[in-house]
């Protein structure tokens, strides 16, 4: 009995696993730029896939999906140089004085 118990329990782990990972601001975490912006796609090094393209949230960076062997993941993506590309963040206002 407590077999078959510890089977079930065991079985929900999996599920569980292909639950879609949602970002902090509780959107999915694929939403893609279509098209992404010229000046960045003249930046970006020539071997990184532009066709799945996101910015960061926590970072404010530009990060790509790559199709590895084992996984995919999001990577960032940089210049020829090997730099990251990053949106500018706003200026902060100075406060009223």
């Amino acid at each position: 009995m407590t077999r078959k118990i510890l089977l079930l329990a065991c079985m929900a782990l999996p599920l569980a696993a292909c639950e879609e990972f949602e970002t902090a601001s509780g959107s999915p975490s694929n939403n893609f730029l279509n098209p992404v912006p010229e000046s960045v796609q003249a930046m970006a090094a020539p071997y990184q896939d532009l066709s799945a393209v996101r910015v960061e949230p926590a970072s404010g960076c530009f990060v790509y999906r790559h199709v590895g062997p084992v996984e995919t993941t999001f990577l960032p993506l940089r210049t020829r140089d090997g730099r990251p590309i990053c949106t500018q963040k706003p200026e902060e206002e100075a406060p009223a004085t």
